[in-house]
């Protein structure tokens, strides 16, 4: 991993091009870089998913929407391979939608086909999505209950195999049931990463003296002067840099008004 993260690297700035740098909630190779950046090693490193804040968005299942888009900008995905992605993404939004627009009442689906499928029978209006949430229920439950109550929608793996093929289908049906079923989880996590991202991206003054911020321990200063994270977002993940501690140093730049840190800077950031 970081012999394709150096290479890459390398060519971008062979070519005069900005370096990638992949985020801690977009690869575990942005974990592992940031890492061993900010953290060091004092011993061999492990890739472990517990070093991941943001795990639930680091997904097998994901890989391919995380990054497929990143590498085409890049120039590692070729246009096979970028069509078969756009494919696949097409196809998952589509069903997806499918799901959340198609609605089923007592009216058209007997009680006894509920109890059966979705463990008891409806007792009000939902769509193919909400059942999809259910404990128990997976996305070939929820196109039986549209074969039964909707056929007209067209959600079936039948309908998805003679579309995509066999292989594609099966991957798809997996990505829609694992967003829809873990929708709540995912989007909370997004929100934990947009609120990340305002510290991520603050920039440390590059001649920022740590050990004139009396406010820290003196361990605290000692770590930041050697390890001189470039963000504030790094300062964070510096083993032993406690909140406390970042919220002394934005006190103590915003105080000093360096360029980023002044208090309408802060809160337009």
């Amino acid at each position: 991993a970081q012999g394709l993260f150096a290479g890459l690297n390398a060519a971008l700035q062979c070519r005069g091009e900005a370096p990638w740098l992949p985020r801690r909630d977009e690869a575990y190779l942005g974990v592992l870089v940031d890492d061993l950046v900010t953290k060091g090693v004092t011993e061999p490193y492990r890739m472990f998913t517990s070093r991941a804040e943001f795990r639930l968005q680091l997904r097998e299942d994901n890989a391919d929407a995380r990054l497929t888009e990143v590498g085409r900008q890049l120039g590692l995905v070729d246009d096979e391979r970028w069509a078969a992605f756009n494919r696949k993404r097409d196809a998952v939004s589509r069903e997806t939608e499918k799901l959340k627009s198609t609605w089923v009442h007592p009216g058209i689906l007997p009680a006894a086909d509920a109890e059966r499928l979705v463990g008891k029978a409806l007792e009000r209006e939902y769509s193919l999505a909400d059942l999809l949430r259910r404990p128990g229920v997976n996305f070939d439950t929820v196109a039986e209950v549209a074969g039964i109550a909707k056929p007209e929608a067209g959600v079936s793996r039948g309908t998805l195999v003679a579309e995509l093929g066999a292989e594609l289908a099966d991957l798809v049906a997996e990505q829609v049931e694992i967003s829809v079923k873990y929708a709540g989880y995912i989007n909370k996590q997004v929100d934990d990463v947009a609120r990340a991202a305002h510290f991520e991206h603050l920039k440390l003054p590059e001649d920022l003296d740590y050990s004139l911020v009396h406010a820290l321990s003196f361990e605290a200063r000692q770590k930041l002067n050697t390890h001189r994270p470039e963000t504030l977002g790094q300062a964070s993940r510096i083993s032993g840099i406690t909140p406390a501690a970042i919220s002394l140093l934005l006190v103590h730049l915003k105080k000093g008004k360096f360029k980023g840190f002044t208090a309408d800077e802060a809160v337009s950031a």
